[in-house]
């Protein structure tokens, strides 16, 4: 098991595909809770590289339907006239 500082915004399943693609495959990445995180590999100083530079994605609320119609110029009460309601 090595063990590596844990990145600020971690994303486990965002980390194990950046390490897959540099051909490092991890099943489980094991966070400490005291600012580390652990995984099995073999190859400890390209995962560190990895590690360092992640910043996992924050996944953005998806609009609301006012915000979508306003992505093509219509509001909500537009909408209930077009359609009759």
């Amino acid at each position: 098991m090595q063990t590596f500082d844990k990145p600020t915004n971690l994303n486990g399943a965002e980390l194990k595909d950046e390490l897959a693609a540099a051909s490092i495959l991890v099943d489980e990445i094991f966070d400490y809770s005291d600012g580390t995180i652990g995984f099995e590999t073999d190859n400890k100083t390209e995962a560190a590289k990895i590690v360092a530079k992640h910043n996992g994605t924050i996944t953005t609320a998806q609009p609301s339907i006012e915000e979508k119609l306003a992505t093509v110029g219509l509001d909500l009460g537009q909408l209930k006239l077009a359609l009759g309601i």
